[in-house]
């Protein structure tokens, strides 16, 4: 077994500019862990990039990528490995930028320690704010401020000491167990390595000497034994072990597992640790994992201790950082992944947004780029997890979405709603094969979407009566109804476009349910929300109908004059003037209603889904 308590993993955060890759390499300089060759490379980068004199740019042995240095900012976060007499080090530089809060996030999520720097000429903005909250609410207890560039300042006591202040007042409303904060230079070397004679008048240690006697205090993670299943290796008939890395607690020869879900039990019977077998494995080691018995085990299950199990549920409240550039709003369907977990996920409340310029709890219906926020979130389906402050791996998790595959937030999760353990579906004698019985045919959505104008309305009434006089029961939803009575509480912004297609939804599969031919007439512009309704129907259940028409015959159209009123700007968020439409990209069927008449498109259908 193997243990890493003397490793001491960092972050380095801050604003634009503040120094923070300068800072490292300044401490790598210092400490006499640059080779000769390395040395005389950073002296003539250090002369390209136009530093004078005998001045090192030691800002280039940290920020290594090419396009860094082409722009002049760091886009990635950058790992460095070092050691000191004392202890080992592992530092994450990340981007001061806004856009890149994600690699903060990343680094935050697997640090021990955060330094936070500040540009002493600034004094404390709100990326500083921002990154400070970040950390706080990633679970770092223990950071060290570096007001940095105090030599711009002239090494004025007065100024460190109104920084000082300021960011004590704001860490006072976090969750920072340990804090130290020290005025240096990462440019001349003030109080990195080597206590500055000017800066007398400060009386405490220097940074790398904080760095080297920190205590490593995460947050109360439990001690309970926790191994998520990564990958099963098989690689012969007789060898059948299970892999991943112990996010808590340890394990040893012979200790009874449950493995969740479900309530198999085993008992260890080998681990394997860098090749060689070993008795006993401690967090954060990379292990395989034999059992005394042949078990249905894939990647996503969880080892426990016997009497030890994680908890399992599919709602639950979690803070969340937003960080893509399209809105979040409540209702629309992401992909949750957790460890090596994936469940279908949707936002269902959005109880409170951060105010980063006070940091105080604030309103709001939707999530925009960096916002942090704390939210209600469903998943389709139960999940093994721990709450974040007990263990990381295993509560914190992403959001991705489910067009692009772009990660759309990272958050943990607080606690399990109890509700969602209180809520069980109940078995019904009757059900929809009863009822499709019955009714002498199958039930079904025929999802009609396209812009206000283009024809759907008629269409469905048209239908409708066709399926009537063969007998066939039906029922419209379209929208200008719907919003008369189940959602006349909904506006016309993205947000309340989401929901009303989401409720939309959830009627028209209690319909199906029902037994029902559902026709629905709604714009319904998202993409993600027509896939999200599809979701819940079987392949031969939903059909997508796309009633296509250029805007201009809509608008020519026009019954209801709204056209005319968005483009004087009397509508706002109106479908194709200020709101887009995501055109559907395989739907079912496309109709375009100035070449088709409503009689063929109602024949089509009919002759498509209804030739039973």
């Amino acid at each position: 077994m193997t243990s890493n308590k003397n490793i001491l993993k960092f972050i380095t955060c801050g604003s634009v500019d503040d120094g923070k890759s300068t800072l490292i390499g300044r401490i790598l300089f210092e400490s006499k862990l640059i080779l000769d060759d390395q040395l005389e490379v950073l002296k003539n980068d250090s002369i390209k990039v136009g530093t004078q004199g005998d001045n090192l740019d030691l800002a280039l042995l940290v920020d290594g990528l090419s396009s860094e240095r082409e722009q002049g900012i760091t886009i990635d976060v950058a790992y460095k490995y070092f050691n000191t007499k004392k202890r080992k080090f592992i530092v994450l530089d990340t981007p001061g930028h806004e856009q890149y809060t994600r690699n903060m996030v990343t680094g935050a999520s697997n640090a021990d320690l955060a330094v936070i720097l500040i540009d002493a000429s600034k004094g404390v903005l709100t990326q500083t704010k921002r990154h400070s909250y970040v950390c706080s609410m990633m679970g770092i207890k223990n950071i060290i401020v570096a007001i940095n560039k105090i030599d711009q300042v002239e090494y004025k006591e007065k100024i460190f000491n109104s920084i000082s202040d300021e960011f004590k007042t704001i860490s006072a409303k976090l969750n920072f167990s340990q804090m130290s904060i020290v005025p240096v230079s990462a440019l001349k070397g003030d109080n990195v390595s080597i206590k500055s004679k000017k800066t007398k008048w400060y009386k405490g240690k220097t940074l790398l000497d904080i760095l080297e006697k920190s205590e490593i205090k995460r947050h109360k993670e439990q001690s309970t034994f926790r191994l998520p299943i990564q990958s099963v290796l098989r690689p012969n008939s007789k060898f059948r072990g299970f892999q991943g890395t112990v996010s808590s607690g340890s394990i040893s020869k012979g200790d009874k597992i449950l493995i969740q879900p479900g309530s198999n039990t085993a008992k260890v019977k080998e681990i394997f640790y860098s090749g060689k077998k070993i008795n006993k494995a401690l967090t954060d080691n990379a292990i395989t994992i034999t059992l005394n018995k042949e078990i249905d085990v894939s990647r996503g299950n969880i080892f426990t201790k016997d009497k030890e199990p994680c908890e399992i549920s599919n709602q639950f409240q979690s803070k969340l950082i937003w960080l893509d550039e399209n809105d979040g709003h409540t209702g629309r369907s992401y992909i949750f992944k957790i460890n090596n977990q994936t469940a279908g996920a949707q936002i269902s409340k959005i109880k409170s947004k951060i105010d980063i310029s006070n940091l105080t709890d604030t309103s709001g219906n939707m999530l925009k780029l960096n916002d942090i926020s704390t939210v209600n979130i469903n998943l389709d389906k139960d999940i093994v997890f721990e709450e974040y402050t007990m263990n990381r791996s295993l509560g914190g998790f992403i959001l991705v979405d489910r067009f692009t595959n772009k990660t759309v937030a990272a958050g943990l999760i607080q606690f399990s709603l109890r509700r969602a353990q209180n809520i069980f579906e109940q078995n019904l004698s009757i059900n929809k094969n009863l009822r499709h019985k019955l009714n002498n045919h199958k039930s079904k959505v025929l999802w009609l979407t396209g812009l206000s104008g283009s024809g759907k309305s008629t269409i469905a009434n048209e239908l409708e009566k066709k399926l009537y006089e063969r007998g066939i029961r039906t029922y419209v939803l379209d929208g200008d109804n719907i919003r008369h009575g189940l959602n006349k509480d909904l506006g016309f912004t993205d947000a309340d476009r989401v929901e009303n297609i989401r409720r939309v939804g959830e009627v028209a599969k209690l319909m199906v349910d029902a037994g029902l031919v559902v026709i629905t007439a709604f714009i319904s512009p998202f993409a993600a929300e027509r896939a999200m309704v599809k979701e819940m129907f079987s392949e031969e259940e939903f059909k997508e109908v796309f009633v296509d028409v250029p805007i201009n015959i809509a608008e020519k159209r026009d019954p209801k004059g709204l056209y005319k009123k968005a483009r004087k700007g009397l509508i706002k968020n109106f479908t194709g003037i200020d709101s887009k439409y995501e055109e559907p990209t395989n739907p079912n069927y496309i109709f375009k209603t100035d070449k088709l008449s409503v009689k063929k498109i109602v024949n089509s259908l009919l002759s498509g889904e209804f030739n039973e």
